[in-house]
């Protein structure tokens, strides 16, 4: 499970968030020698750094023994910490391998079953999803992984579960050369990370590394709807399983339903566009389209990969019963925080958060997905994508937009000649409080920036705990 080689001589683990901390517990259980440091400080920090200490790793706070780094055998690197940094670079300089706390993590989970999901958008949700099914079907099962909980952790676990829904952002799988999952999802490609990227290409090259161990036994579901991903997976060896919406082109009414022939390319989960939209699968009508309790037709692509690929990470999952609960468990699934997750109904005005839309690719299908007229905030931290596939989006559905932030003069320019567009600055509480007044009963006010919170927040989740408590003062 764990090389010879990086037996013989120091792990070092660079930074000490979650899954810092948990990789360094896992090794020491393991009986290695750990350094493991952080150039930060404070009181989290030092708490970490005490339990590890007692746990017999080394540990730096405030600073990187490069040096010490340099002559590892093996580096993990938290998700956190960017390739360049200067502990990595000299690792790397140095030709000492550098893995994710995933593939530590993976190492130590051997009998624990896999189904992985990555793509530019949809993987929270879709991770949840797999998780919450196959709860329903009685499996012991968890989510982890870029969904918040690391996979040291759960290793470190007396008893491991038998499944494990395993988020995977493009940075994790650039650092996990051994990841083989039992199946692997692919949401969607678009463009994004433009800031951490030399280029669109290079993002979807970590992508690609989904199916880096792919053989002909491998199970893969994708998004038979976007090009890209199709691209990507052409030439993938394995079994392919699909997920989409009927082409716009020789249609009839029995082709809207999930259907089983993947032999001429034929997506094996479609979403029903008649009078009544539904889900099908193997033509059985699993759920109707109003019985999903998700907004947005992309929570509906969502569904069907998470059902999908618990449909087939095991035949025990395809009986008359198994689908049944499926079924159940897509009707009972809720909104995760901060995705289109509806936070209140205020004045008559519905308010919601979609913190988490960090792209444009993703608020521009948050904004599709409303059926009110909307004033729609928009800002943040700039990440490197124009803002102008939002234009079409928002000429339709907007009935205002708000810019704020660091980004809002680069978005105001973008969108320039949109229906009432304003610029604002960094006061967070000023941009909802004047969302408010331009709301009338039976309007929308959406959150989904379509950039990073790191101008004016922690993280995303600060972002939208903060709107879902200005939503509700009045």
């Amino acid at each position: 499970m764990i090389p010879a080689a990086w037996r013989a001589g120091e792990v070092a683990v660079v930074g000490l968030g979650k899954s810092g901390v948990a990789a360094s517990l896992l090794l020491a259980r393991e009986h290695m020698r750990v350094y493991a440091s952080d150039a930060g400080t404070g009181a989290r920090l030092d708490a970490a750094g005490g339990a590890l200490r007692a746990r017999g790793v080394a540990v730096d706070l405030g600073a990187h023994d490069v040096e010490r780094i340099a002559r590892a055998s093996i580096v993990v690197a938290s998700p956190g910490v960017p390739p360049d940094a200067p502990p990595l670079a000299r690792a790397r300089r140095s030709g000492v391998p550098i893995v994710s706390e995933l593939e530590i993590g993976l190492r130590m989970l051997r009998d624990t079953r896999v189904i992985a999901i990555t793509g530019t958008n949809g993987k929270t949700t879709t991770t949840a999803l797999i998780g919450h099914l196959l709860r329903i079907l009685g499996h012991d099962a968890v989510d982890a992984g870029n969904i918040g909980v690391p996979v040291s952790e759960i290793a470190l676990r007396e008893h491991p579960p038998e499944w494990l829904a395993l988020e995977v952002s493009s940075f994790q799988l650039h650092d996990t050369p051994g990841i083989d999952p039992d199946v692997g999802v692919l949401t969607n490609l678009s463009p994004d990370h433009l800031d951490r990227y030399a280029s669109v290409e290079d993002y979807y090259a970590d992508k690609a590394l989904l199916f880096r161990n792919a053989t002909a036994g491998s199970k893969w579901v994708v998004n038979y709807d976007d090009v890209r991903v199709m691209r990507m997976i052409a030439r993938v060896p394995g079994e392919h399983r699909y997920f989409g919406t009927l082409p716009p082109h020789g249609i009839t009414a029995a082709d809207m339903y999930f259907t089983t022939a993947p032999a001429h390319g034929s997506p094996e989960a479609r979403l029903g566009s008649d009078a009544s939209p539904a889900i099908f699968w193997h033509g059985e009508r699993l759920l109707s389209r109003d019985e999903l309790q998700l907004l947005g037709d992309h929570n509906v692509m969502n569904a069907m990969a998470a059902a999908l690929a618990v449909l087939v990470a095991d035949a025990a999952h395809q009986t008359p019963e198994s689908r049944m609960r499926i079924a159940g468990g897509l009707r009972s699934f809720h909104a995760l925080p901060h995705r289109l997750e509806t936070v209140g109904e205020f004045a008559s005005v519905l308010w919601i958060n979609d913190s988490k839309a960090t792209n444009v690719s993703s608020a521009r299908v948050a904004i599709e997905g409303m059926t009110k007229p909307t004033i729609v905030l928009l800002g943040g931290r700039h990440k490197g994508e124009p803002y102008t596939a939002l234009l079409e989006p928002l000429r339709r559905h907007a009935k205002a937009v708000i810019a704020y932030g660091e980004a809002a003069p680069t978005i105001v320019r973008d969108l320039a000649g949109v229906r009432g567009l304003e610029q604002m600055g960094s006061d967070f509480t000023a941009v909802v409080e004047r969302a408010r007044s331009l709301a009338a009963p039976g309007d929308a006010v959406l959150l989904s920036p379509a950039c990073s919170s790191y101008d004016m927040f922690t993280n995303y989740e600060q972002r939208g705990e903060t709107f879902r408590r200005l939503a509700g003062e009045r």
